[in-house]
């Protein structure tokens, strides 16, 4: 089993002060079973609804909470590049802040990589799942993005759900990347440039938002089909990758 020396959990919020004190709550209940130091870092877009006044007040409580502010700037990718930049973990993760990641799977993401995977990935398609709620359309592009994605993942290390925004990673197997900040999909980039050898996926069933206002919009999805084609031209005719 791997020896990790702590844990960083990232986690973007914009206008997120209906669900963040439910969401650490619930992180706090379960982090029993990290099984190693922690920090949760709350990287707030710099929201106007109370979220970081949350955070705050939460922090003065428990020193393994911090809040960082990005002012001028939005996109989750961004954030999570941004959290990462400023913790010394050497076990990165990152979930959303709107309750449709169970904090109860964090243990078991953390133990798939202390047992040995590179990276384990909190699936919306993994054993048959499929997310609640979502209409036609929202399903359709969630499909097609990872449709279009598998000819970019390595092979013998593809995953069903590429686009999650739920999962650990090892640092080392993203060090030196320059990640794209743009977009809200950070996942498919870390999956084709970083040094992923293994993949594990665990099943969950992703919910409807518990309170707020979605963030995914047409925007989201040209940014995600832009970053494809970028992926594409730097990886995809490189030898050996595939």
């Amino acid at each position: 089993m791997n020896s990790f020396q702590k844990f960083g959990l990232v986690i973007p919020t914009l206008n997120e002060a209906e669900n963040i004190p439910t969401l650490l709550d619930r992180v706090g209940n379960v982090s029993s079973g990290f099984a190693l130091n922690y920090e949760l870092v709350v990287v707030d877009d710099d929201s106007r609804d109370g979220t970081q006044e949350i955070v705050r007040k939460y922090a003065e409580t428990d020193a393994r909470i911090r809040l960082l502010v990005r002012r001028g700037q939005r996109g989750l990718a961004g954030a999570v590049i941004h959290g990462w930049q400023h913790t010394n973990a050497d076990l990165l993760g990152v979930m959303d802040a709107d309750l449709q990641h169970p904090p109860e799977l964090l243990p078991h993401l953390m133990d798939a990589v202390r047992e040995g995977y590179d990276i384990a990935i909190a699936s919306r398609y993994a054993k048959g799942n499929s997310p609640n709620g979502w209409n036609a359309a929202r399903h359709a592009v969630s499909w097609l993005g990872t449709l279009a994605s598998m000819p970019l993942q390595r092979r013998g290390c593809r995953v069903k759900d590429p686009l999650s925004g739920f999962f650990v990673v090892k640092r080392q197997c993203i060090d030196g990347l320059n990640l794209q900040p743009a977009g809200f999909k950070i996942l498919l980039e870390i999956l084709v440039r970083g040094q992923i050898n293994s993949a594990v996926e665990i099943p969950f069933q992703f919910g409807v938002r518990y309170a707020g206002k979605s963030k995914a919009d047409v925007k989201v999805a040209l940014q995600y089909f832009s970053l494809l084609g970028k992926l594409s031209r730097t990886t995809f005719f490189r030898p050996g990758q595939r």
